[in-house]
């Protein structure tokens, strides 16, 4: 906040609570022609309807002039005057902070045990499962959803199918440091729309899908000087070069036509976040050994 606008806020809270204690003491003051009787107003009607007015108690009076005063030790304590820091020295980053490591030594002290566990040995712990489902729901849910399931361009994490392989250290390793999913595009390769075409006809006939045989042979030949560098010569993928496996039912970008030649002409720049500095080593570990429960079933200790 730039020192104009500090100033801004002071004078404003300055003039609401000079305002407030003002409107309050000329309110509750008595003034020259009122009646008499404390609660008389002297305003008469038909002869014979009198107004009358009950004022506040004095002490009411008194906890309003106390509200204020409160008020102004308040925003001496705390910092509520522009860019003033307060007395106290409390700052809501401090709090926060303060908030994580108690957090975090309580999380330390219930799962030290699986501070260094494989995530498979932590899935063993139905507590510690649900404790990364709450976490994985917090810091995952967005893009694969709360049931896991993932969505277009996200994977399903609850299935067989793992681009990246299925062990644990695989699964943490993608928690913790994440994964760039690289597909490069091909259109220019591969130099005609007739060549991508035949390519993604044989990519559909890798997955039993009923295609012209013709376009697949010819598109056999594209794919196994291109692609299967990288997916291979059966097209089973690589799982330490993040490269899918396009012999199964599953397509994390669809499995159509127009969807298979996109990612040839295209291509795919899919990018999980690292983790590490987010989580932390040990809630990773929680969130890893969750996801590995979805597809995996571990005996309970």
């Amino acid at each position: 906040m730039t020192t104009a606008w500090s100033w801004y806020v002071i004078a404003i809270v300055a003039l609401n609570i000079g305002g407030a204690t003002w409107l309050l003491w000329w309110t509750a003051r008595r003034r020259a022609g009122d009646a008499a009787a404390a609660d008389a107003t002297s305003h008469h009607w038909d002869g014979d309807l009198t107004e009358y007015n009950k004022p506040l108690p004095r002490w009411w009076i008194n906890l309003f002039y106390l509200t204020i005063v409160f008020a102004i030790a308040y925003l001496i304590w705390y910092p509520g005057l522009g860019n003033s820091k307060g007395t106290s020295g409390w700052t809501s980053r401090g709090q926060l902070q303060a908030e994580q490591a108690s957090a975090d030594h309580l999380l330390a002290q219930r799962y030290s045990g699986d501070a260094s566990a494989p995530i498979d040995v932590v899935a063993r712990d139905p507590a510690a499962v649900a404790t990364g489902q709450r976490i994985f729901a917090n810091s995952c849910a967005q893009c694969h959803g709360s049931d896991a399931r993932g969505a277009r361009g996200f994977p399903n994490l609850a299935d067989s199918h793992w681009q990246w392989g299925d062990t644990p250290d695989a699964i943490l390793t993608s928690i913790l440091d994440g994964r760039q999913a690289a597909m490069p595009p091909f259109g220019a390769v591969l130099g005609s729309e007739a060549n991508i075409t035949a390519t993604a006809v044989y990519v559909q006939s890798l997955s039993g899908q009923h295609v012209d045989p013709q376009l697949a042979a010819t598109g056999k030949g594209t794919f196994s000087g291109i692609c299967a560098a990288c997916h291979g010569l059966e097209g089973k993928g690589n799982p330490l070069l993040g490269s899918a496996d396009l012999t199964d039912d599953y397509w994390l970008y669809g499995n159509r036509i127009d969807d298979i030649r996109a990612a040839i002409e295209l291509g795919h720049n899919g990018q999980m976040p690292a983790h590490r500095e987010w989580l932390g080593p040990l809630r990773a570990r929680l969130v890893g050994a969750y996801v590995w429960s979805l597809s995996h079933s571990a005996p309970a200790r």
